[in-house]
């Protein structure tokens, strides 16, 4: 019965389908008449190549990667499992990044982007305007036997001046200075919490409630403690005020 409705659908349905001129789609290639033409597909391919690369540059060229591993140690201090929720956390890693970066990103586009657009300077010439903000953001941020580390492993000279440095070479050094200084804040974040822990055990053995887990007891008391000393103002401030 099914079957009969479904072909009698389609029986009327093909004229309509006939009726309907469908347009083709031409996939081919050719080689461009003008230089014009050129630099138009060079432009489309450099815009869809950031809109790509955007994401991972969000990642290793600015402060989201110490904020996440840090909030990611609060959560695990705390024991609260899920709570806040991961894309809460990413979410505030990317809020506080933005207000970080705000500077670098006037900069780079009033020197880099703006200019390009009006067609007052080139290619090379707006992508070092641009990227050099940031540059200098992760210079301040990144420790000299990190960035020594990979030239050492390239084998190349050391930089004289800023300009010098290798982006190559400067991006995985600052990454592993900021997981270096995200670890050594989640460490200062866990001392207190871990204190809590081996106080609760010890009282609820010393009572002989061994088999209650001292986790369900300090969780509270954690918890407290971190709204009373309105924990959130201090960490996002001291990580804020932890970048030069």
């Amino acid at each position: 019965m099914h079957r009969t409705l479904y072909f009698f659908l389609l029986f009327l349905a093909l004229p309509l389908v006939a009726a309907v001129d469908i347009p083709t789609v031409n996939l081919s290639l050719s080689a461009p008449a003008e230089p014009k033409d050129l630099v138009n597909t060079l432009n489309i391919v450099i815009i869809l190549t950031l809109l790509v690369l955007a994401p991972s540059l969000v990642l290793v060229m600015t402060s989201f990667i110490r904020l996440i591993v840090v909030f990611a140690f609060l959560r695990q201090a705390l024991g609260t499992q899920q709570t806040p929720p991961t894309q809460l956390l990413v979410s505030l890693a990317l809020v506080i990044t933005l207000f970080i970066m705000e500077p670098m990103g006037k900069e780079a586009y009033e020197k880099g982007i703006k200019p390009y657009m009006d067609k007052k300077i080139g290619y090379e010439v707006a992508f070092e305007e641009t990227v050099k903000p940031f540059k200098s953001f992760m210079l301040r941020n990144t420790r000299e036997a990190d960035l020594a580390l990979f030239y050492r492993i390239r084998g190349l000279e050391n930089p004289k001046t800023e300009a010098d440095v290798s982006l190559t070479a400067l991006l995985p050094a600052f990454m592993i200075s900021e997981l270096k200084t995200a670890f050594e804040i989640g460490f200062l974040i866990f001392l207190p919490f871990l204190v809590i822990d081996m106080v609760v055990s010890s009282v609820l053995m010393s009572m002989g409630m061994m088999m209650l887990p001292p986790v369900m007891i300090s969780l509270p008391f954690k918890i407290l403690i971190f709204v009373l000393v309105d924990g959130w103002h201090l960490l996002v401030g001291n990580l804020v005020e932890s970048f030069k």
